[in-house]
């Protein structure tokens, strides 16, 4: 076996479409459910008016998550969809541009004229259409729009993050029930920080810093809001 068949590369960029519709999807479903839960449990609710918030939150959330990447990933897949219907027409129309065309984008990527030349032509005469996609507009299978995948993993990963938040009003105690699920969540927001890095081969420091920053402004505010409608209805 030759060196380069042996050689298997594994590019972070491969996970990126599902890669950011899960850490957005899980992140919210913390960030939100738990938000939620603080703000009501700071107006001096019930447990089980908590319970009945958080559970909304959950399904709520996930469902909308999973609408919102659906239409916006559906709508990017329209848009290369469109740009390929258009690409094959003039190749169809005028394919000595196109094949010029071809030449001259692998010109300018620092391949002398007679070789980019040779290489459009056999290009064109395998899959023009295939090459047109991913030299001039930049896609690929790799990379390619899939909405019911995106939405799948948004909803999936918004509802794996809200349980966390739910089990603690469960199992805490009403008299720390705030503080619990914000340690839960901040410590759940940070495990999902560095998980996102780690898979994206990101900076670990930083992403957990982010999400724990926004997970703490998030909550406190819901919990002032809560603190201050349960006084003025107290």
């Amino acid at each position: 076996m030759s060196r380069l068949r042996s050689h298997a590369e594994r590019h972070a960029s491969s996970r990126i479409g599902w890669l950011r519709a899960a850490v957005l999807g899980a992140n919210d479903g913390i960030v939100s459910t738990a938000s939620l839960i603080v703000g009501v449990a700071a107006a001096d609710a019930s447990r089980s008016a908590v319970l009945l918030s958080g559970v909304a939150a959950l399904f709520a959330g996930a469902m909308s998550m999973a609408a919102g990447e659906y239409v916006s990933v559906s709508s990017q897949a329209d848009t290369e969809k469109a740009d390929l219907a258009r690409e094959n027409e003039e190749l169809l129309s005028q394919p000595d541009f196109e094949q010029e065309e071809l030449t001259r984008i692998y010109q300018a990527r620092g391949v002398d004229r007679e070789t980019a030349q040779a290489v459009a032509r056999q290009m064109m005469a395998s899959n023009a259409l295939g090459a047109h996609a991913r030299d001039e507009l930049g896609l690929s299978e790799m990379h390619a729009a899939r909405p019911l995948q995106a939405a799948m993993a948004s909803a999936a990963m918004f509802t794996a993050g809200a349980v966390a938040p739910l089990l603690v009003v469960v199992v805490a105690p009403m008299a720390w029930l705030v503080p619990a699920v914000a340690g839960v969540s901040l410590a759940g927001l940070a495990c999902l920080g560095a998980l996102g890095a780690s898979a994206g081969s990101a900076p670990v420091g930083r992403s957990v810093l982010r999400v724990a920053f926004w997970g703490v402004m998030a909550m406190a505010i819901t919990a002032g809001v809560g603190r201050l409608f349960g006084v003025a209805t107290g």
